[in-house]
């Protein structure tokens, strides 16, 4: 499998979990606020080896708890089951970040008890998608099942947004709080702008108008908490 770099210890990628963190290369969306965007973009990407990086989990089962597979977007990878299967000989519990669009791959690596836990990236209100992750042919329908999967509670998820101002609006939060009707859980994620961004310029969304959207979203989720403000 393509792997493009690993955190070899966090405590913030999974909840209080102890984790390893892997990073896939290449995305099929270009979302302009993606601050790996040359990961996603897959440009001057240098990659690790599968082997050393099993060798590294081998050898910190005792001290690691979980490993976070992320991007990039990891389930465009053709060996990510093979790669998880490895992982979870070593006992480790999986979190997949995923942007959604491959809903065929979410499901079968939920259903063969590769993947514990899932954050979905919720880029915004399906009809500001397109021009929110920067691809005017994005597949909505692909978005839409894999936001049904998680709905069925099939496995432990969270959604995300990150709110940027050139992005989000009212509108898009009340369209969103819509279509996620029921959901568990969305944290809203303050944009912080890097060199590593795919498009510069942008703009985090205030405190107050998050706090604001927050308000909107618990309507009809569960619970709705901010990250990173």
């Amino acid at each position: 499998m393509k792997i493009s770099g690993l955190e070899k210890f966090s405590m913030v990628d999974f909840g209080e979990k102890i984790c390893a963190t892997v990073f896939t290369p290449s995305c099929n969306f270009a979302c302009p606020f993606c601050h790996n965007g040359d990961l996603a973009l897959n440009k001057n990407i240098a990659l690790i080896s599968e082997k050393d990086v099993l060798e590294y989990l081998s050898q910190r089962k005792n001290l690691l708890d979980a490993v976070v597979i992320s991007g990039g977007e990891p389930t465009l990878q053709a060996d990510l089951p093979s790669f998880l299967t490895e992982i979870k000989k070593l006992g480790y519990v999986i979190k997949l970040d995923t942007n959604g669009s491959n809903p065929y791959v979410l499901k079968k690596l939920v259903h063969d008890g590769l993947v514990d836990f899932v954050a979905m990236d919720i880029k915004n209100s399906l009809t500001a998608y397109p021009v929110t992750v920067g691809k005017p042919d994005a597949d909505l329908d692909a978005v839409k099942k894999s936001v049904d999967f998680l709905l069925s509670d099939a496995v432990d998820y969270e959604f995300r947004t990150t709110l940027v101002a050139e992005f989000h609006d009212e509108k898009n939060i009340k369209e969103t709080a819509n279509w996620l009707k029921g959901a568990k859980i969305i944290y809203l994620q303050q944009f912080v702008e890097k060199d590593t961004c795919i498009c510069a310029g942008l703009h985090p969304v205030p405190v107050k108008t998050a706090m604001h959207y927050a308000e909107i979203l618990n309507r009809t989720i569960k619970t709705v908490k901010l990250r990173g403000y």
